[in-house]
């Protein structure tokens, strides 16, 4: 059988994650101030698998049919992205793969830290991809717990609440972990394996 996309599992876990945000949201009580044209989360690159690289290229394939001139300027920022980035890219620039030595992984802890992302229209502050955004994108800015155990949050929201009070909307994304087992779908269906930045799957 061919391999298509998006599947029912992919639409599943977007469900589950979006529904997770709007649960955060509510317990939030107005500590989550996220709102339309707050982009300090859309500046600095950050690493995403295959599955959000492959629903972004189909994000923007859907966006050039409903506005074509749009579609064109995210895949327009996307490769000068890429032209800026490459010379220094931590990983393969051919491929837009993040290399995986200890070296690279470090270069990558300071790399493009003021890279604006392509789906960021610069104009109105708004994602010309929202719906199609990555998944650190849908749970960045309420408590979500990060490697170590601890608790990350966006440091624009929570002003005023207690370390209780922020544990108390702590956003769980994915209980039962459907995003590993649908990567590991996408990867054997397009033979594609590793992290890549936003910049990549945009500009080809």
């Amino acid at each position: 059988m061919a391999f298509r996309f998006p599947s029912p599992g992919d639409q599943k876990l977007i469900q589950i994650v979006d529904a997770a945000l709007s649960d955060a949201a509510r317990k939030s009580k107005g500590g989550l101030v996220c709102r339309k044209g707050c982009t300090a989360c859309c500046i600095g690159v950050f690493a995403i698998n295959q599955l959000d690289a492959l629903r972004l290229r189909r994000g923007l394939a859907e966006l050039a049919v409903r506005d074509p001139e749009r579609a064109a300027a995210v895949r327009h920022r996307a490769r000068d992205s890429v032209a800026r980035l490459s010379r220094d890219f931590p990983g393969d620039p051919a491929t837009g793969l993040l290399g995986k030595t200890k070296d690279q992984r470090r270069r990558f802890e300071d790399f493009a830290n003021e890279e604006p992302c392509p789906a960021l229209d610069p104009h109105d502050g708004t994602c010309d991809l929202y719906d199609s955004r990555p998944m650190t994108c849908r749970t960045f800015g309420p408590p979500v717990r990060i490697e170590g155990g601890g608790l990350g949050v966006c440091e624009l929201c929570y002003h005023g609440f207690s370390e209780k009070e922020i544990a108390a909307c702590e956003m769980i994304p994915d209980p039962e972990d459907m995003e590993s087992r649908l990567l590991k779908e996408v990867e054997k269906g397009t033979g594609f394996r590793g992290d890549t930045i936003i910049a990549f799957p945009l500009a080809a």
